[in-house]
C-alpha cells in the first residue's frame, strides 16, 4: 500500500514537473496532455489508496504516520492539480483548465453509461439464452413423452 501511495505522488509530482518545464514552449493543450494524464493517474492512485485498506494490518490502518502521510499525500495532490490549473489557464486562457475537467468528466461518464449499457444487454442475453434453454428441454421432454407413449400404444395394440 505504501509503494503504492508512493508511486501516486511521485507520478503526480513528475506530471506537474513535465507540464512546468514544457508549459512555456506549448503550442497547444496536446503538448502537455500526456503529463496531465499522469497528473490524474497519479492522483486517483493517491485517492485510491485513501480510500481503500483492505490488506492493511489493523495497526498500520490507524498508525499516525500511516494517516498523516495520507492526508498530506491527498493534499499536496490538490495543490498540484490547483498548480496545474493555474499554469494551464495562464497559458491557454481562463477557463481552458475547467473545459478540460468538465470534458473528461462527460467522457467518464459516458463510459460508465456505455459499461452499464453492455452489462444490461449481456444480462438480457444472457436471460433470453435461459429462457430459450428451457423452451428446448420443455419441447423435448414433450417429445420423449409422446414418442415413449407412442411406443407404449403401439406395443399394447
Amino acid at each position: 500500500m505504501i509503494a503504492e501511495t508512493l508511486a501516486g505522488i511521485s507520478l503526480v509530482k513528475a506530471a506537474v514537473d513535465g507540464i512546468k518545464s514544457t508549459i512555456n514552449t506549448a503550442n497547444d493543450i496536446g503538448d502537455i496532455a500526456g503529463y496531465i494524464d499522469k497528473l490524474f493517474e497519479g492522483e486517483k492512485q493517491v485517492q485510491k489508496d485513501r480510500a481503500n485498506k483492505s490488506g492493511m494490518g489493523v495497526t498500520d490502518q490507524f498508525g499516525v504516520s500511516t494517516v498523516a502521510r495520507e492526508m498530506i499525500d491527498a493534499k499536496i495532490a490538490a495543490e498540484k492539480l490547483q498548480e496545474v490549473a493555474s499554469m494551464v489557464d495562464m497559458r491557454f486562457g481562463p477557463g481552458t483548465w475547467k473545459n478540460i475537467l468538465a470534458e473528461r468528466q462527460k467522457r467518464i461518464q459516458a463510459a460508465k453509461e456505455a459499461h452499464a449499457k453492455a452489462r444490461r444487454e449481456a444480462l438480457k442475453k444472457q436471460q433470453e439464452l435461459i429462457e430459450n434453454i428451457k423452451i428446448v428441454a420443455a419441447i423435448t421432454l414433450v417429445g420423449a413423452v409422446a414418442i415413449g407413449l407412442f411406443i407404449f400404444l403401439l406395443t399394447n395394440v
